[in-house]
């Protein structure tokens, strides 16, 4: 593989110090009011904004810049409804046996179940799958670094942009999630790493009343 050349970094955008901390404050304002559910009204996306949510995910930094993710975005209600009774499957075989008790306590205020009518429901779902390796042009193996932790930044870039969009997001990973490569006719060198959930909340949808730790108990400055 030929080495990237270096070209000038003009997409840089320095702001004055008050406008950066504006800036940052309306992040965090912004990011802040982003809640997980799990009630989804069938109201469809308008065209081209779940492209452009992909597009920011795919926009994330990568180990050796592998970009070792894809994203199948699912709005076929077949195909959504095989993937509910393939998840529903493995979910209820984890909550009727394979779940230890303290795992069962903890997702107990969350109100989970092993039915998940959202994957019916929703208008959109979003396989996120990890490359373990890939290919070169000639076909030849190459193995990839850091996938997880590639995945996971472009997943949360994903999370943050549908936020943005004005849409709400769910992160479900059934386990086992083998099923999904099946479904989605997805290769060997992909392993499934999340579905995420996309649309609009349903109407008078409720959610938990949690909180985030404050920043004194996630941060220390040294």
């Amino acid at each position: 593989m030929d080495e990237p050349k270096n070209v000038p970094f003009d997409q840089y955008r320095e702001y004055a110090p008050d406008e950066m901390k504006e800036r940052a404050a309306a992040f965090y304002e912004n990011l802040k009011r982003r809640r997980t559910v799990r009630e989804f009204s069938d109201r469809p996306i308008p065209d081209g904004v779940i492209s452009d949510c992909l597009k920011a995910a795919g926009s994330a930094p990568s180990g050796a810049n592998q970009q070792p993710w894809h994203f199948v975005a699912v709005t076929d209600p077949a195909v959504k409804h095989r993937i509910r009774e393939a998840a529903e499957k493995e979910e209820r075989a984890f909550y009727e046996h394979r779940a230890p008790d303290a795992w069962l306590d903890a997702l107990s205020p969350l109100g989970t179940q092993w039915q998940k009518p959202f994957l019916d429901r929703a208008p959109c779902l979003i396989a996120i799958f990890a490359q373990k390796y890939g290919f070169d042009g000639e076909g030849n193996k190459i193995k990839h670094y850091y996938v997880k932790e590639s995945v996971g930044i472009a997943t949360g870039f994903l999370i943050a942009a549908l936020h943005h969009a004005g849409l709400v997001s769910l992160t479900y990973t059934p386990s086992p999630m083998d099923f999904l490569n099946k479904i989605l006719q997805r290769p060997k060198n992909e392993k499934a790493f999340m579905v995420l959930v996309a649309g609009y909340p349903e109407k008078d949808v409720t959610v938990p009343d949690i909180s985030k730790k404050p920043l004194a108990e996630i941060v220390t400055y040294i």
